[in-house]
């Protein structure tokens, strides 16, 4: 297998991840089978779309190679009709969750690099393609967005998009070192979860106080 054809199975292994997550969000939300799609698009392809338009690859690859809208259309659909089944595998989407954040950072970060974007903006794309759909579902689902709250999410996307970029600038770019940048995110986020891991929150002033907590 060639390292095009693993990049465009693990993208189709994320966008189905992704469109899964979307999905399951849009069914407890109540929305109809359009709604579940359109949902499980965003989440699927958003990140994606964001990054393809950021590096001015136009039509995004969302849009011009069927497969990846295909995937999530399909993946969304079977949610929504076995919801009942997929609502008891809370745990194992979590999981998925994780692969496909690792999934989406590694492939977003190596093609920013190909694209000839420098180091520090391709990491930041890596990440924005990991969190975009999320963003979106969220959104759409009038949610806070996971990674504006306090759990580890896009932290564990930009360190994986930073580990790629070392990589690469050491000659690493073959499937053994790319499937360790994967495992990394994912290692990252699942002993986040299962430690309760998160990020500082500040702390608002007790009433009665001034915004720097003196006494009005």
């Amino acid at each position: 297998m060639t390292t095009s054809t693993a990049l465009l199975l693990a993208d189709l292994a994320g966008v189905a991840v992704f469109a899964a997550s979307g999905a399951s969000a849009a069914v407890a939300k109540r929305l109809d089978l359009f709604g579940v799609v359109f949902v499980g698009f965003v989440a699927a392809l958003g990140g994606g779309i964001i990054r393809d338009l950021v590096i001015d690859e136009v039509p995004p690859l969302a849009f011009a190679d069927w497969r990846y809208a295909t995937t999530a259309a399909l993946t969304a659909a079977a949610v929504f009709w076995l919801h009942p089944q997929f609502a008891r595998l809370r745990t194992t989407v979590l999981v998925l969750d994780s692969a496909g954040l690792g999934l989406f950072t590694v492939t977003g970060t190596l093609k920013a690099l190909d694209a000839q974007v420098p180091a520090v903006g391709a990491c930041l794309i890596g990440m924005i393609t990991a969190i975009g759909g999320g963003l979106g579902r969220d959104l759409l689902t009038a949610e806070i967005p996971v990674v504006l709250r306090r759990e580890i999410y896009a932290v564990a996307a930009l360190i994986g998009s930073i580990g790629v970029v070392v990589l690469n600038v050491l000659g690493h770019t073959g499937p053994v070192p790319l499937t360790a940048a994967v495992l990394l995110v994912f290692g990252i986020r699942l002993v986040a979860l299962r430690r309760r891991w998160s990020a500082p929150v500040a702390t608002p002033p007790p009433p009665g106080t001034g915004a720097a907590g003196s006494p009005r």
